[in-house]
């Protein structure tokens, strides 16, 4: 195991709220090595033989106890794509914080590529919090493209909180879900670009139980000249509810492309989508700057409300 340094204890402050080493379960890794790693008699971290990842497995009937898997690249030019899967018991109810953040201080792009693959048995619950930043003041990039796939048996639960507010140049994001029969999914994704950099978010959720649901929503912000679209499609293949939405403000000379989509394969399937971009209201600005805030200070307190 490596010792993690202070800025990579910074990082896994930004991505994973940690301040010191968690109760429970984690792993933590930095620069592609392991540096940090505790197991509990319900949940097991197991690497992969060909150490591309690691499998968590959790137990069944597992209640309130958590996983922390944050990854940090501090080194400029390292490139790495990781696998992880999550075998979740039936009936259990737990947390899992991921996360990855990239300090680039180099010349060379560093690149981080996590493939998650959920299995999710009948009536778990799992809350999973996924959070991206990026920091450093080299010319290298910094790039993170995330993969996750969830499969999700007979009513079972899984919330989803994708957060990128800061410092990443590049993702793609690519979620895929396939839901069974009364399973519920909730995504929630809160994404901020600035400078040049480029965010693309696809999500494609295909429900194929009888009273299975998705809620995905997206709220963003788009500064400078970056780039974004998201583009999600909800299937329902039975009796069911989806809804997609994509809510986003842009600045100055961004750009955002949105496209929602619906396919229904039943006459019961009861599925919606929203899409609303625009620029920040003039009243609300106003309103703010009476209180003896600047145009910018005012920008800055509305932007933080609605990615809140």
């Amino acid at each position: 195991m490596v010792k993690l340094d202070e800025i990579q204890k910074r990082i896994i402050a930004e991505v994973a709220d940690l301040h010191e080493v968690p109760l429970g379960a984690y792993n933590f890794r930095a620069n592609s090595q392991l540096a940090g790693r505790n197991t509990t008699a319900n949940i097991d971290i197991i690497s992969k033989e060909d150490g591309s990842g690691i499998d968590i497995r959790i137990k069944p009937g597992t209640k309130h106890e958590s996983v922390h898997i944050p990854v940090v690249l501090s080194q400029s030019g390292l490139k790495e794509t990781v696998y992880n899967d999550f075998y979740v018991g039936a009936d259990s109810d737990v947390v899992i914080v991921a996360g990855c953040g990239i300090d680039n201080c180099g010349a060379q792009d560093s690149e981080h590529d996590g493939v998650h693959r959920f299995f999710i048995e009948k009536g778990a619950k799992v809350k999973y919090v996924e959070k991206h930043y990026g920091s450093g003041n080299g010319d290298g990039k910094r790039i993170l493209n995330p993969v996750t796939e969830v499969h999700m048996d007979e009513n079972s639960y899984c919330e989803m909180e994708m957060v990128q507010i800061k410092g990443v140049d590049s993702t793609e994001r690519v979620t895929n879900a396939e839901l069974a029969a009364g399973a519920k999914l909730v995504v929630r994704e809160r994404l901020m670009t600035h400078g040049d950099q480029s965010a693309y978010s696809l999500y494609k959720v295909v429900i194929n139980g009888e009273g299975g649901s998705a809620d995905v929503v997206s709220r963003s912000v788009a500064r400078d000249h970056s780039y974004q679209k998201f583009d999600a499609c909800v299937t329902g293949n039975a009796p069911c509810h989806g809804h997609t939405e994509c809510d986003s403000i842009i600045m100055d000379e961004g750009r955002i492309l949105a496209v929602p989509s619906l396919e229904a394969n039943d006459v019961d399937a009861e599925l919606f989508h929203e899409a609303a971009i625009g620029k920040i209201a003039g009243e609300q600005l106003t309103k703010l700057m009476t209180l003896g805030l600047s145009e910018a200070e005012a920008e800055e307190a509305i932007i933080n409300g609605f990615l809140a």
